[in-house]
């Protein structure tokens, strides 16, 4: 699931329809869905951040001339990924930056980060949904003069 279809998903669920013994019998269940999918997505992190960790002791490697040529074949890499410049060790950090692969495990792992916020507001939604109907109700008994 990607957070646009989240998204969208939560934009028809977070509706209050005037049947509102309705919608507090579906709290529970809007609730589990949404606690199920966080749950989900927080391993998916954890599974980005591990990969990542991976990635970056190999591009440590790479980086240093310290990968077995097989390796840099494997994966797919240049031979050489300095284009032959001597860079001091202090500024490995901006090759590092700069390099792709692990840009897009930053760009993954800051996706699902992004998911699970999004995902911990639409649960505190719905652990106080039951508050947004008592205050309907207290407001068309008002209404009604009660």
């Amino acid at each position: 699931m990607d957070l646009n279809e989240l998204l969208e998903m939560w934009s028809k669920d977070c509706e209050i329809s005037n049947k509102l013994d309705d919608v507090s019998r579906d709290t529970p269940k809007l609730h589990a869905k949404y606690l199920s999918i966080l749950s989900l997505s927080k391993l998916q992190l954890q599974r980005a951040e591990n990969a990542q960790k991976i990635l970056l002791r190999d591009k440590f490697l790479y980086y240093n001339g310290k990968m077995d040529r097989n390796d840099i074949e494997k994966y797919g890499w240049r031979e050489d990924p300095l284009d032959g410049l001597k860079v001091m060790k202090g500024d490995m950090d901006r090759w590092y930056e700069a390099d792709i692969d692990i840009q897009k495990s930053e760009e993954k792992i800051l996706y699902y980060k992004t998911m699970i916020d999004t995902l911990k507001e639409i649960v505190d939604a719905l652990k106080w949904r039951h508050q947004t109907i008592k205050n309907i109700i207290d407001w068309r008994r008002f209404e009604a003069g009660g």
